[in-house]
């Protein structure tokens, strides 16, 4: 998502050099001259983030805060003056102003501040874009990071063809959740996606929940046929969570059911047809299993025709903030909660945390923080203590 940064100035000279500078830093830019005109921007909403000089000649630049919090939009400013001390500051932050900078200015503080806004400005971003949008179409956050982009890009691909997907990654990056977007974005969408945990199954009961059973097969059979899940996937997306638990035996069948299209049923003598997508899904180092004889070499190639890795949360941490908007918009549609917005310091603090368990993690800590958030924003207090005040 492109980012407007307006720069209010009334000398010409500093708004040409501040403009040079944040086009460098890939932001887009207007400017204003006088406060009329910088109001009249925000008010069209124009500006994303604000860089608002404190003396202006038809107005006292703070006063525009006032203005800002009374408009549905309220983009986050920056106060930049040449009468800094720390009465002002005081007055400015409580005001509303999300940073201030004296002049002359410290570039690479004024780069870091922007980095700040324009973090807040995406998590909101992607807040509003969520609330239009209904709870079943809003499934996959993509984010800023060229990993990910990456990523969606090989799932559009593999969704289109009917490839065979395999998903390696951390355990909470969001492997189930990439496996339901590849089946909304791909030509199968209509069909059913029917999802198991191989890992959540005895090995004994697997082969049965994958191809079903004739009646009265072994003991303890119903009297009836049960239909397995790779029929009840015919024509659509059968998904193989933590496909690394499921026993050797038990690969060599799925291994002959994937290159056939076909299997039998537990004491079945017919062959059962069907068209399947399959995505798989691990945890775990399947080269290493193949090395100690724990995984088919051959099922691996049948299943990983496109292999996505799924990176994660701790190297992409620039995507934190529109993972935190959907996060937001999610658990004030379930808890019920009207949180709209996060404060700098708390979303600061959660790009500066390691995430170990990964969007898992994240989504428990945001869940965490709202129902302790006693207001509309989520502050750094009502954070976790080991992301609030980590240990140094």
């Amino acid at each position: 998502m492109s980012i407007t940064v307006m720069i209010v100035d009334d000398e010409e000279n500093t708004r040409v050099n501040l403009e040079a500078l944040v086009k460098d830093e890939g932001y887009k830019t207007i400017t204003a001259a006088t406060y009329a005109e910088a109001l009249a921007q925000v008010k069209e909403g124009n500006a994303d983030i604000v860089l608002l000089d404190m003396q202006l000649p038809d107005g006292y630049g703070p006063n525009l805060l006032v203005e800002i919090a009374s408009l549905p939009y309220q983009p986050p400013v920056i106060m930049i003056t040449g009468y800094g001390d720390i009465e002002t500051a005081v007055e400015i932050m409580k005001s509303g102003a999300m940073d201030f900078l004296t002049k002359p200015l410290d570039f690479q503080r004024l780069i870091q501040s922007l980095k700040r806004a324009s973090d807040l400005v995406l998590m909101k971003q992607e807040l509003e874009q969520l609330r239009s949008e209904s709870a079943s179409s809003a499934d996959f956050i993509v984010g800023n990071s060229q990993q990910m982009k990456d990523v969606v890009e090989m799932a559009s691909r593999a969704a289109q063809r009917k490839a065979n997907v395999l998903i390696s990654g951390e355990t909470g990056t969001g492997k189930d959740v990439l496996a339901k977007h590849i089946h909304k974005v791909g030509n199968r969408s209509h069909n059913k996606f029917v999802s198991i945990n191989c890992a959540a199954i005895q090995p004994t009961m697997l082969e049965i929940e994958l191809f079903g059973y004739e009646p009265n097969s072994f003991t303890g059979a119903a009297q009836k046929r049960k239909i397995g899940l790779m029929e009840t996937a015919d024509n659509g997306i059968l998904f193989l969570n933590e496909i690394s638990s499921m026993p050797l035996e038990l690969q060599a069948k799925l291994l002959t059911a994937i290159e056939s299209q076909s299997f039998y049923r537990v004491a079945g003598t017919e062959p059962v047809k069907v068209d399947v997508q399959v995505i798989s899904a691990s945890n775990q180092d399947l080269h290493q299993m193949m090395a100690e004889n724990k995984f088919r070499e051959d099922l691996y190639y049948r299943l990983k025709v496109v292999e996505i890795e799924l990176p994660p949360l701790r190297e992409r941490k620039e995507d934190i903030p529109e993972l935190v908007g959907y996060f937001i918009r999610h658990f004030n549609m379930h808890i019920p909660m009207n949180v709209r917005a996060i404060e700098p310091l708390a979303l600061e603090a959660l790009q500066n945390h390691t995430w170990r368990g990964n969007i898992r993690e994240l989504s428990n800590s945001i869940e965490r923080a709202m129902i302790f958030c006693d207001g509309e924003t989520i502050k750094l207090t009502d954070l976790p203590l080991e992301i609030a005040r980590p240990q140094r």
